[in-house]
């Protein structure tokens, strides 16, 4: 219809110049209307047209007029030259048009297939992926609803999303009817999904279904990434779970044995008749269960902070607490294990309450303590130093006079079973300074090993700050 008008509007100028222009001169300009179709309208206009565009040439203009009969040889020569000189450029137009178009349409299968690629690359999370999907194949194909269904989730139960093309809102119900188009998800092997696709009007062209054919086989791909990435973890998590069951039994049986067995061998001396009961040995005896009680007590305390930390359960219950009370309690605790060492303490005046686990914390300064006395010689001294550091964070040091770390292993003292000094002479579960580490990073703080001049030194800090607790429930806290 459009050629038809454009190529009458074409006549109707031309018409009042009937006789002073030439056929050929008529013929140059009904070519204008030919190729404005073919570039518009695409082949078809074109050669509707290039006939309209012959038709009237002999019509209006070649002699006899308003006739389809001509006389002159030349005449009939050049409407036919004409008129096949016009279906050609008609078709070379429209031949350009439809490559432009296919130009167009590959380079938009082209953005938006990167545009998916990009989304799904950085997604592990099998509902982050399904809903990258469904978005992308919603605003793809102008879609007025789409269903992305997927098999056997990362529980076991299919995963759906609903996106509908108002406010890509989440819908709780299916919907009802028969979709437009069903895109199977399919993998190599077997059918993991399918998309369900409602359009409102419009059919699916061949670009339309080719586009979602690939948005399919790319998310297939995801999927089958995320759930190789999440086999993998959970391999890789039993492998070093049961490695760290190997390491921990291999580690701690002896440690176990050893208490054990000095505490059957006391009770069995005191139940016989070979120690009296008004003996110093009796009292020596008791001494030795109690020391080796709260032995076994640090042993199974380790133990349960290192389940839970490497369940990354270790929670804080944090609470006002005076730091002098947590060390006077350690030191209370250690007195028998300690009293072959000078202990020196130095705690800041200025130390506000802190807000910690009283709990954790001093389980973190009694397995320093233990660690100092392990290493350090007989009658050496343990110092014990804290004080406010830059007005945010609480600083302890515990040094003691033990041998020094080479540099490479100060960061791997606080590794599970990692001992580099004195291995052979010092008993130990290794796992103290890595539960220290642990309780430490767990309160927001940070934990370090220094060489000193004349010792060891095992440094931590944790914040003053307490997030959550308005600054009047702060205590003996400087004003901010």
């Amino acid at each position: 219809m459009l050629a038809f008008l454009v190529t009458s509007i074409t006549t109707a100028i031309l018409f009042p110049f009937q006789e002073q222009i030439n056929s050929s001169t008529v013929a140059l300009f009904y070519l204008l209307p030919v190729g404005f179709s073919a570039a518009l309208w695409g082949l078809s206009p074109s050669f509707l047209a290039s006939l309209l565009a012959f038709l009237g040439l002999n019509y209006f203009f070649t002699t006899p007029y308003y006739s389809l009969f001509v006389h002159e040889t030349q005449d009939i020569l050049a409407l036919f030259v004409f008129f096949g000189l016009s279906v050609w450029i008609s078709q070379l137009v429209g031949r350009a048009r439809q490559g432009q178009e296919k130009a167009r349409d590959r380079e938009f299968e082209a953005i938006r297939l990167y545009e998916l690629s990009a989304r799904l690359t950085g997604l592990q999370e099998e509902g982050e992926i399904i809903h990258a999907i469904a978005e992308h194949t919603l605003s793809t194909v102008h879609a007025r609803r789409v269903e992305v269904r997927v098999e056997n989730g990362p529980d076991g139960s299919p995963i759906t999303v609903f996106l509908e093309s108002k406010g890509l809102a989440l819908q709780e119900l299916p919907l009802p009817g028969k979709p437009d188009m069903i895109v199977p998800l399919q993998s190599t092997d077997r059918l993991v999904g399918e998309i369900h696709i409602w359009r409102a009007s419009e059919q699916f062209s061949m670009q339309d279904e080719r586009l979602l054919q690939t948005f399919a086989s790319q998310g297939v791909l995801a999927l089958e990434r995320a759930r190789f990435a999440q086999s993998s973890t959970r391999a890789r998590v039993l492998e070093e779970s049961d490695r760290f069951k190997s390491s921990l039994l291999s580690s701690v049986s002896h440690e176990l044995r050893s208490p054990l067995a000095t505490i059957k061998a006391a009770v069995t001396s005191l139940r016989s008749e070979a120690v009296p009961w008004d003996s110093s040995a009796r009292v020596e005896l008791l001494e030795v269960v109690e020391e080796e009680a709260d032995h076994l007590n640090r042993l199974v305390g380790n133990l349960l902070s290192m389940a839970q930390i490497e369940a990354g359960a270790l929670k804080p219950q944090k609470s006002w607490n005076s730091f002098n009370e947590i060390i006077a309690d350690v030191l209370t605790r250690m007195r028998q294990q300690t009293q072959e060492h000078i202990i020196e303490i130095d705690i800041s005046d200025d130390i506000p309450l802190i807000a910690v686990d009283y709990f954790q914390i001093e389980q973190v300064l009694t397995n320093l303590m233990s660690n100092s006395v392990k290493y350090s010689p007989p009658g050496s001294p343990i110092h014990i130093q804290a004080s406010v550091n830059h007005g945010e964070w609480l600083q302890v040091s515990v040094i003691n006079r033990g041998p020094k770390v080479a540099e490479q292993d100060l960061e791997r003292i606080f590794d599970r079973f990692h001992r580099v000094t004195a291995a052979d002479r010092v008993t130990g579960s290794g796992l103290g300074l890595s539960i220290c580490k642990g309780i430490v990073e767990a309160h927001g703080g940070r934990i370090w090993a220094e060489n000193l001049p004349q010792g060891f030194a095992i440094i931590f800090t944790i914040p003053l700050a307490w997030e959550g607790v308005m600054k009047g429930a702060r205590p003996n806290f400087p004003e901010e």
